[in-house]
């Protein structure tokens, strides 16, 4: 798989992650348009929001209360239109709370907000079985490989609970499973995961 280093600035990163998200798509697991599901999915609901699985990753991130800073930083930081593409995406979306924690200087560079936005994000569509089945293939353990060239394990904290953790060893958990979309899924976690300190790569063909 090629690798291509972001660019120093702020257009040329977001044009780069922007293109990978758009050459993975074809290969990536559940790509298959049969697998989409189809607008009579019962999704959970976010802070009150219906979720519908017929919206793109974007719309229904938008539509949850509990993601307005996630929305807004996958925008600025030139994400959004991938995540209303074709493809098939999985998006471990933190909440409100969990944004916070990014230092202020990392949202007005649109470069270092690109590179957190990729790696939150995971080509193919990782549901909850899907999690378990490659966690149980990788002997307790599977590395999800991100947008943004770097990994994120997917490990078990008891017999169904998946607990992510970052490059820096941070763990977040999985607080709401299994949010259909129409190119993809999100996994609500109540933790901002982080790359880790080296030159960021975006995963591509």
């Amino acid at each position: 798989m090629k690798r291509y280093a972001i660019a120093g600035l702020a257009a040329g990163t977001a044009m780069m992650i922007g293109g990978a998200l758009a050459a993975v798509s074809s290969t990536a697991p559940s790509s298959n348009p049969a697998l989409v599901p189809h607008s009579d999915v019962m999704n959970p609901m976010i802070g009150g929001q219906a979720m519908l699985a017929g919206r793109n990753l974007l719309d229904n991130m938008s539509a949850s209360p509990d993601h307005a800073s996630l929305a807004a930083a996958m925008k600025t930081s030139g994400m959004a239109d991938a995540l209303t593409s074709s493809g098939q995406f999985t998006v471990f979306a933190p909440i409100n709370s969990a944004m916070a924690s990014i230092p202020a200087r990392t949202l007005d560079d649109k470069a270092r907000l690109a590179r957190l936005m990729g790696y939150l994000v995971v080509p193919g569509k990782y549901d909850s079985q899907t999690l378990l089945k490659v966690i149980g293939e990788g002997g307790g353990q599977a590395r999800l490989l991100t947008v943004e060239g770097g990994v994120l394990l997917a490990r078990l904290n008891g017999p169904t609970n998946v607990i992510l953790v970052d490059a820096n060893g941070n763990t977040a958990d999985i607080s709401i499973y299994d949010v259909y979309n129409r190119n993809g899924v999100m996994h609500v976690v109540d933790r901002m995961l982080q790359p880790g300190g080296a030159t960021p790569h975006v995963a591509a063909n």
